[in-house]
């Protein structure tokens, strides 16, 4: 699969698009000798690149990879953080929050690929995404108790969404590492594949889920996301409100078309 583009945001972050897959972004940590250890300069290029593919509207489905053989990311950087004085740790936390939320406020869906290690922020920003592909040799965790800390980048809100809130909390307390096939049984990671397949099956849903209308697919993730969490009537509100946002649009009526002229859609986006 060759690269058609590719765009760095600081020395660790890189947005690339792929032949063929036109409206995939695929989002790389590219800090691997770190093993993507998230520093400020980390955290300032997550941000500024979930900016960028935010403003694009011709990103459908973005992927979340590592350029790392060992790992997805291993979380915070905590040899940085041990020089950091009390207030640089304070000014430095809108910026570590900035690189989690940016990922997690994607307006389109988002792919995690991952293998190794992703602990602590590492999981964290495999939680922001919609969907987790890991390979055999994930281990996943959310180890930061065990640092004298919590996890702040999601963690705590994130992991109980989707595991419930006390198999959450014995995940969290006892700061213990996951191995994927467990990880796969207790729903900490959503599809589970063979060894080094991870960015392959990612970028393959990424391409899967990029062929339908892009307006359906930002409005479906509104609502899956703003839904969460609320009363069922809150949310069917929610879902209309969505509905009424597509349902008047360019791309409703050219998938209605497309559908009965037996074609492929041509979405306009819009």
């Amino acid at each position: 699969m060759g690269v058609t583009s590719e765009q760095r945001f600081g020395e660790f972050v890189v947005v690339r698009r792929h032949e063929g897959q036109d409206h995939v972004a695929e989002l790389v940590l590219d800090r691997p000798r770190a093993m993507n250890a998230v520093s400020t300069a980390m955290a300032v290029a997550v941000a500024e690149a979930c900016d960028a593919l935010g403003a694009d509207r011709d990103v459908r489905a973005t992927v979340l990879t590592s350029s790392s053989e060992r790992a997805f990311c291993v979380g915070a950087d905590l040899k940085e953080r041990n020089s950091f004085s009390d207030a640089e740790l304070v000014r430095q936390r809108p910026t570590a929050r900035a690189a989690y939320t940016g990922v997690l406020e994607l307006p389109m869906p988002v792919v995690a690929a991952v293998h190794g290690f992703a602990l602590g922020g590492g999981f964290e920003l495999a939680l922001a995404c919609d969907v987790i592909v890991a390979d055999r040799t994930a281990v996943v965790g959310l180890p930061e108790v065990s640092v004298g800390v919590i996890p702040g980048g999601g963690g705590t809100q994130l992991l109980p969404r989707r595991v419930g809130a006390a198999r959450a909390a014995e995940l969290v307390f006892s700061a213990r590492r996951v191995e994927a096939d467990e990880a796969r049984e207790l729903g900490l990671v959503d599809e589970l594949v063979e060894a080094g397949r991870d960015r392959e099956a990612a970028l393959a849903l990424g391409a899967r889920i990029a062929a339908n209308s892009p307006v359906g697919l930002r409005a479906a993730k509104r609502a899956l996301r703003l839904g969460q969490g609320l009363d069922l009537r809150a949310g069917l509100e929610v879902e209309d409100a969505a509905w009424r946002s597509v349902a008047f649009s360019g791309d409703r009526a050219e998938g209605v078309a497309a559908f009965n002229e037996k074609r492929k859609p041509s979405w306009p986006g819009e």
